[in-house]
């Protein structure tokens, strides 16, 4: 029997797969590759593999001395170029071949998170749902790269856990879909790092606000900030908080010190 060859649709599928996945479990067990794997009509080793072939040409694993699996290299860094690119309408256009594959389409897919969208038409819907879809899958490639942990106190309930942005959503349309703007955080933390009542310095130690510490005699605070200052986030196996996001959340969001 010959050899299939990948079509475009299924190496963005792997791509895809590829962003949402822990690196410790881009292998054929997983649950998420065999899903794919039989969506696609192919062998979960053959997914595993083209994940080896996209943490190959990923410049984090490069400059990390990971090579992945260098074979297929002309096949996925177009793929990857694709995303790079445009992550924005990369990943929308994703999630749709990937509800497709499913016999399904992203209003029945994700009809809890477009509640509300029933009545918005043409090109407000159209941006809308593919905001709130990307934003979704925002926080699964920032969970998985946590492993579905909060950087400072480690609480592992995906339900508690929110994908927080260094660089807001609003202020940077190219860097809001990147996992290096992302950082895995409980929801009061997620809240006061957007306030900038903490903030990061650039070694991933945690820094806290004058204003907040204006609370320090208060129970709270004792609780919940006192064993903070100067602890070092934990850091994920893929993609550490991008500095020069780190900068500017300390210039321009953070409250000082």
């Amino acid at each position: 029997m010959s050899r299939r060859n990948w079509t475009q649709e299924e190496l963005i599928l792997a791509l895809n797969l590829y962003l949402k996945l822990p690196f410790g479990k881009m292998h054929s067990r997983t649950p998420e590759v065999i899903h794919l794997a039989n969506i696609i009509g192919r062998t979960s080793s053959s997914i595993a593999m083209r994940l080896g072939n996209f943490a190959h040409v990923d410049p984090y694993h490069q400059n990390r001395g990971i090579g992945g699996l260098p074979g297929g290299r002309r096949q996925v860094e177009p793929i990857w170029q694709k995303f790079i690119q445009n992550k924005e309408e990369f990943l929308f256009e994703s999630e749709k071949i990937l509800a497709d594959k499913e016999a399904n389409s992203l209003n029945t897919k994700y009809k809890n998170l477009l509640l509300g969208t029933e009545n918005l038409v043409g090109e407000s819907k159209s941006r809308e749902v593919k905001v709130r879809v990307n934003q979704h899958v925002f926080r699964q490639m920032v969970l998985a790269n946590y492993s579905n942990k909060c950087a400072i106190s480690g609480i592992d309930i995906p339900e508690l856990l929110v994908s927080s942005h260094i660089i807001p959503w609003a202020i940077n349309e190219k860097e809001r879909l990147n996992p290096e703007n992302g950082i895995c955080l409980s929801p009061m933390y997620d809240k006061a790092f957007d306030k900038g009542l903490i903030g990061l310095k650039l070694d991933y130690s945690i820094i806290i606000s004058k204003k907040l510490k204006h609370n320090i005699t208060k129970s709270y605070y004792q609780h919940y900030f006192s064993s903070l200052e100067n602890k070092t986030i934990s850091l994920p196996p893929k993609y550490h908080p991008k500095k020069e996001f780190i900068e500017f959340h300390l210039d321009s969001i953070f409250q000082g010190n």
